[in-house]
């Protein structure tokens, strides 16, 4: 056999003896990495994320509602996603609301037009605490 072949096998036998051999288990407390973080950061994940009051269909209608198909996109044939970010803050108000990824001009500004005027959500939620947390929020344009 060749020495590149027994090496690996010689460690992985030794792994398994000395693993056979110890059957001890130990407590280690995980540390929280959270003590590091910026407290008007926003946060992306939390244990309740906000909500839109009524909920998904009750946005979903707000958004069918407020949205005018730009003209410039109907001439010219424009039809796709503009992704919006932004934050709802403690008191469920929106705030930093940006493109992430746009269909360009008119799309754009009308996605944030629709997005900047809705009403206050209900806030995020982590550790039983109201905190900021950033929402992702797709809008489809159609013809």
């Amino acid at each position: 056999m060749k020495l590149r072949h027994t090496l690996p096998l010689l460690g992985l036998l030794a792994a398994t003896t000395l693993h056979a051999q110890n059957d001890q288990t130990i407590d280690v407390a995980v540390p929280q990495i959270e003590e590091a973080r910026d407290p008007n950061e926003p946060f992306t994940v939390v244990e309740e994320m906000p909500e839109f009051l009524g909920g998904q269909d009750s946005l979903f209608a707000y958004i069918g509602k407020e949205l005018k198909y730009p003209e410039e996109a109907v001439e010219n044939g424009v039809q796709g996603t503009v992704y919006v970010a932004f934050v709802v803050e403690t008191d469920g108000k929106i705030s930093g609301e940006r493109v992430l990824r746009g269909l360009g001009g008119a799309c754009d500004r009308e996605a944030l037009r629709v997005v900047s005027g809705m009403p206050n959500w209900k806030p995020g939620k982590r550790q039983g605490k109201e905190v900021r947390v950033q929402y992702n929020l797709p809008i489809r344009f159609k013809l």
